[in-house]
């Protein structure tokens, strides 16, 4: 893009995209999605971008951190600038803010190019669908932030830090790769970490290595969820995994 027509780009304003934040994960949704991982390779997913399109220049690189349930994308941007040298993905359900994301990170390539090249964000379902976009082992990170808390007990089956869903993650997270767990509702803190230390493929990292992560105080203070709580006083609780 010659430097005329990236002048005229604009970082998209949130304003046009606002969505509820509830969504129900358990609902038909109408998604488009690969039938196999290798499909995302081979470029032969039905109506889905493959890698190469959804990251220019990816060459072999493979994907290796996926923020599940991106929201707006903060947190995903600034992973891409903390990681120049890895591959990012947004996975959100929600229609207008996974639209959100890809236009703005359709601009931020625009205004810098030859940056934010590793980051793109899908529309899609990660409870239903994370092993048709990976393969076994191939995540070294995954990102659970501020999750939909879903507060009534008869709607607990739709967190997405759930016992019937923890295997499917030690599926695609490689030995020794990390999942984090960040909210502001006690509650649920109480029981992602519960039902992640009773699974036997994940171990809770100790207070000094979670502190000693590059990513602590990004994780607590870059997305908008973060800054919105900082914003209301609230009080924050993260915890990281280790894939055993």
């Amino acid at each position: 893009m010659d430097t005329e027509k990236a002048s005229e780009v604009r970082l998209p304003q949130k304003r046009y995209y606002r969505q509820r934040a509830h969504s129900n994960p358990i609902s038909d949704h109408s998604f488009n999605y690969p039938a196999h991982p290798n499909e995302l390779i081979d470029g032969t997913a039905e109506n889905h971008e493959s890698w190469n399109e959804l990251y220019p220049n990816i060459g072999d690189r493979k994907c290796e951190f996926a923020d599940l349930g991106c929201g707006y994308g903060g947190f995903l941007i600034s992973l891409g600038e903390t990681f120049p040298d890895k591959i990012s993905i947004g996975m959100e359900i929600r229609v207008k803010v996974s639209n959100y994301v890809q236009d703005r990170i359709e601009a931020l390539r625009a205004l810098n190019p030859g940056k934010y090249n590793n980051v793109a964000c899908v529309r899609t379902n990660s409870m239903k669908y994370l092993t048709n976009y990976f393969h076994k082992g191939q995540l070294s990170k995954m990102f659970f932030l501020y999750p939909d808390p879903h507060f009534k007990k008869s709607k607990h089956k739709w967190r997405i830090i759930n016992p019937s869903l923890l295997s499917e993650y030690a599926y695609v997270l490689r030995k020794g790769g990390l999942l984090y767990t960040v909210t502001d509702v006690n509650d649920l803190h109480q029981w992602m970490t519960q039902h992640l230390s009773n699974h036997l493929s994940f171990e809770r990292l100790t207070l000094e290595e979670e502190k000693a992560d590059i990513l602590y105080d990004k994780l607590l203070n870059r997305s908008e969820e973060a800054q919105k709580v900082e914003r209301n006083h609230g009080e924050k609780f993260l915890a990281i995994f280790k894939r055993v």
